[in-house]
């Protein structure tokens, strides 16, 4: 589809929508499309998917990827597992584990694997999770001082998942790896301990894959007065590329929109935050009229997505869907840098070129489209953001700032890394100009 099409060019109507259907790793052989692959990337994808967590739907299949091009088409490498994402030796590990046939032996390995791809990142389980009456709450994160993560239960699983995804250890079923709440109550207490907490930002997995009804149940009772030190809501979700019929001809729906329109009208901000990684995923006529219906609403989307190897390191892409966005009424708010966990190995590239891509991109906008901040990371002191690449005294250095910052001095604090032209993460900079430490080490 013409990527400037209206969008109300198409109108989907409940009766013409799919039915959703899911394949796991067990269906993997059950794709039809999959039989055009060779037999040996199909067992790869077995192998890989027996680690890290598969799940992918019908409309992702038939209408976001391009088979005929599919092992180099981006939503193709979003969804499906690869080989690569597996270091050769865990992969020839899980390999031997999977051809014993031995249930035990398979869990042993699968266990170890997954326990070296640093499950949780950036202290999420031992410096974000506060307490109530001096008991930890698994299902609520708290980083900085004004944002407030929570993580319903039913809300942790997506219509498909990400290869890349950050939290992959919430979907395995290792319960020793998974944030979930499983009711509101301390939710509510904890922000009643917290008039600082002015956002809430109700995350998961993805809410959208809730009924409407256990959604509200959750939401409804931070409209109340007590609340009011809360003033804005916040969704996070890939629903409007994984299954945007969410949005439009679910059987609560409307419900669904009804729900934001009571968020907005008790006075509170509500921000849509959608994740998005190529221009690819709002081509559909369901899209576009998912996000007008959004829009109607009076909510506000955001669009986030991270910088990822064999997806999406064209500055041109990243500008088309910027543009893309603007024109559909989405404002873009991050470029993220791959996370150091899962298959970081296989989707990380350079800071310096992470930087050159977003400044590119850049140039091939217009100001009302550059207001995505980035190169950004999301590492255990705060969000570090690239501001660009410069020489000082002779030596050639990073400068970076704290966009958020476990510490709010931090915020906006620039500092300087000597230059590291491999450097893909935080922790393989080092100070610049012969200090010792960063200032938010000491």
């Amino acid at each position: 589809m013409n990527s400037h099409t209206p969008i109300d060019a198409v109108q989907i109507a409940a009766a013409d929508a799919p039915a959703f259907k899911v394949f796991t790793a067990r269906h993997l052989q059950q794709i039809p499309q999959l039989q055009r692959l060779p037999s040996q990337l199909r067992h790869e994808m077995e192998v890989v998917a027996s680690v890290l967590p598969f799940r992918v739907n019908n409309y992702v299949i038939e209408q976001l990827i391009d088979w005929d091009n599919a092992e180099h088409d981006p939503m193709f490498q979003l969804t499906f597992p690869q080989r690569g994402m597996l270091k050769p030796e865990h992969f020839d590990a899980v390999e031997a584990a999977l051809a014993t046939e031995d249930r035990a032996e398979i869990k042993r390995v699968v266990n170890e694997v997954r326990q070296a791809l640093n499950p949780h990142p950036a202290g999420q389980m031992e410096q974000n999770i506060p307490r109530v009456n001096g008991e930890p709450v698994n299902g609520i994160q708290h980083k900085y001082n004004e944002t407030v993560l929570f993580f319903p239960s039913s809300g942790q699983v997506c219509h498909s998942y990400c290869t890349f995804c950050f939290r992959w250890a919430q979907f395995v079923g290792d319960q020793s790896l998974k944030i979930a709440a499983k009711e509101s109550g301390q939710l509510c207490e904890y922000l009643r301990e917290h008039p600082e907490v002015t956002d809430v930002l109700i995350t998961g997995g993805d809410p959208m894959v809730m009924k409407t009804k256990n959604l509200r149940a959750y939401l409804e009772p931070l409209l109340e007065p007590e609340f009011d030190h809360i003033r804005t809501i916040r969704i996070g979700s890939k629903a409007l590329t994984f299954w945007p019929y969410r949005f439009v001809t679910d059987e609560d729906s409307d419900d669904l929109m009804a729900l934001f329109r009571d968020i907005i009208a008790a006075g509170k901000h509500l921000a849509f935050m959608a994740h998005y990684n190529h221009w690819r995923e709002m081509s559909t006529d369901i899209h576009r009229q998912a996000v007008a219906r959004i829009r109607e609403t009076g909510a506000h989307i955001r669009s986030q997505g991270p910088l990822l190897n064999h997806i999406n390191t064209e500055a041109a892409d990243w500008a088309k869907m910027w543009q893309t966005q603007v024109e559909l009424g989405i404002q873009p708010y991050y470029m993220f840098v791959e996370r150091d966990t899962g298959a970081q190995h296989y989707f990380e590239v350079p800071l310096a070129q992470a930087w050159n891509t977003y400044r590119d991109a850049m140039k091939q906008v217009s100001g009302i489209a550059r207001t995505a901040r980035g190169p950004s990371m999301s590492a255990t002191p705060g969000k570090v953001e690239i501001q660009g690449v410069t020489e000082i005294n002779g030596e050639k250095v990073f400068v970076l700032r704290f966009i958020q910052g476990r510490n709010p001095d931090w915020v906006q604090r620039p500092f300087f890394a000597a230059y590291d032209e491999q450097a893909t993460w935080l922790n393989h900079l080092r100070p610049a100009f012969g200090q010792e430490t960063f200032f938010f080490e000491e």
